[in-house]
């Protein structure tokens, strides 16, 4: 049976929309604001190959990762019907400890190998660890949390208390722990459901037809993506301000070479992997390149593994985009994967230059925190990301208040926040004039502040507070941001990197970077 290209589209949308109703599930009968509120979670299908298929339109830092862990599932387990397996080990596919990934497959009738397999990625608040929210300053992945290697949760439809309970033994907050891990269950059981629908329609034959020919198209549109750029080698760098414990910078360097139709893109010459949690890991570096050069392609391409077929990843082992172990990781998923995708546009804006944006904010601005509520009588941990400028291009601003690249999380509602946890907001607006000026101007960034009710242990992991995000074409960068702490009465700056106790009348500032601008004014 040879598929038609309307049939493609039909069969392309039914499955993007299977990993969008996961998607919903797994918000709807989560626990915790993380994945309820701000939506930090990942949905996606992958073929018995475990070739991505579809995914969710969520976490681009995830989804481009996630099939790591997926191939460690597999390779680890012969998963059978009503099975489901976590992990969220980064040195097996996984980005940082607090995302854990479930893993599903999904047989038809009386098969003797699953068909599909479906996975979701949620961030936890907390998966323990040495301070609240498993964000830690940490110098070895021991530090930051329980890390769980690929696990059997699930056997043949019935939850393994044991192995729960011991997850939740190490957990601040078990109860949110655990309503968030069942969620993540109850959102494959979904995936399974509509898949098998689907089977019935097409038939397992026209299943592998469909699905060949959704991989195939992809790298068909991104061969053709490549080849409009001019052929030739295209390097670029910037650096992260720090690792968090020390004060050198880390750089990132990238050399894209665009041979006709296909990509080589060689992280060589980045700094070895860093004391502090800044190390990203293989699958991040993937997750980035995938999105970035995603990117490059105007039409509303499907999302498959077929887009990586014409790039080829170079990331050398021991640097901080390919970190071995016992390398501490928190903050590569969420900061290093935010630089990796600057030095990259950065590289392509050589080969395009009307085509690439200047840098956005370039931090994800992570925030958490955790204690004890003395009004609820409970222990809490919470971890947010803040949102920053959008860097502006060749046909317009960049847009203000936005989470840009690597992450497409939400912001968590003032009344939300203010009902859940012993905090009060008492500032959350524009950061006017933060943009980098230019022909367009770069979007502006946040400001977001925080009174403290009670005492709790705070982490920050932000970044771009010695440089801001670069402008493009002469225009300015965009303005770098800036952390404080006002204690009775007194302001006092805070590093970009930090953990310190808070007392109870407390207010935390962030200011978030503003985009860079674009072109000569």
């Amino acid at each position: 049976m040879k598929s038609t290209a309307i049939d493609l589209e039909l069969f392309r949308h039914q499955l993007v929309s299977i990993a969008e109703e996961m998607g919903t599930v797994l918000r709807k009968t989560s626990y915790s604001a993380n994945i309820k509120e701000r939506r930090d979670y990942s949905c996606a299908v992958y073929t018995a190959e475990v070739e991505t298929v579809a995914m969710g339109d969520h976490m681009p830092v995830h989804l481009g990762a996630m099939p790591q862990s997926v191939k460690h599932v597999t390779a680890a387990f012969d998963l059978r019907p009503g099975d489901v397996a976590i992990v969220n080990d980064p040195f097996r596919g996984g980005t940082h400890l607090p995302d854990i990934t479930a893993v599903m497959p999904v047989y038809f009738g009386k098969e003797k190998r699953p068909r599909f397999y479906l996975a979701n990625r949620a961030h936890h608040a907390d998966v323990g660890g040495m301070s609240p929210g498993s964000m830690p300053m940490a110098r070895e992945i021991y530090q930051e949390g329980i890390r769980i290697p690929p696990t059997l949760l699930v056997r043949r439809g019935k939850i393994d208390r044991a192995i729960l309970e011991l997850i939740l033994a190490n957990v601040r907050t078990p109860v949110e722990r655990e309503g968030d891990i069942l969620a993540q269950w109850m959102s494959l059981k979904r995936g399974e459901y509509r898949l098998r629908e689907l089977e019935s329609r097409h038939g397992a034959r026209g299943l592998r037809t469909l699905m060949t020919g959704l991989l195939d198209y992809s790298e068909r549109m991104m061969r053709a993506a490549i080849a409009t750029l001019p052929s030739g080698r295209y390097e670029f760098s910037d650096c992260l301000d720090n690792d968090g414990l020390t004060s050198t910078p880390v750089r990132i360097r990238v050399a894209v070479t665009i041979d006709g139709a296909q990509a080589t893109v060689d992280f060589t010459g980045t700094d070895p992997q860093a004391a502090g949690p800044v190390n990203a890991n293989f699958a991040i570096a993937t997750a980035a390149t995938m999105y970035v050069f995603r990117c490059l392609i105007r039409e509303d391409v499907p999302f498959t593994e077929g887009l990586m077929r014409p790039i080829r990843l170079i990331a050398p082992e021991g640097t901080v985009v390919n970190a071995l172990a016992p390398a501490a990781m928190a903050a590569g998923n969420v900061e290093t994967s935010q630089r990796i995708t600057d030095v990259l546009l950065g590289a392509l804006a050589q080969a395009a230059p009307e085509r690439i944006p200047a840098a956005s904010s370039g931090t994800m601005n992570n925030l958490s925190f955790g204690g004890y509520d003395p009004f609820r009588k409970r222990p809490f941990a919470y971890y947010e990301t803040i949102a920053g400028g959008m860097g502006a291009h060749s046909r317009n601003d960049g847009l203000s208040a936005t989470h840009t690249h690597m992450t497409n999380s939400w912001n968590t509602p003032v009344e939300a926040f203010e009902h859940i946890y012993p905090i009060r907001l008492r500032g959350y607006r524009i950061r006017s004039g933060s943009g980098g000026k230019g022909r367009h101007r770069g979007g502006d960034g946040i400001v977001r502040e925080y009174e403290f009710l009670t005492e709790a242990d705070l982490t920050l992991l932000s970044d771009r507070r010695e440089n801001g995000p670069y402008g493009l074409q002469c225009g300015e960068a965009g303005a770098p941001g800036r952390n404080t702490l006002r204690r009775s009465g007194k302001t006092s700056p805070v590093p970009a990197k930090c953990n310190f106790a808070i007392q109870p009348g407390d207010v935390l500032r962030i200011e978030t970077p503003g985009g860079g601008g674009w072109g000569a004014e």
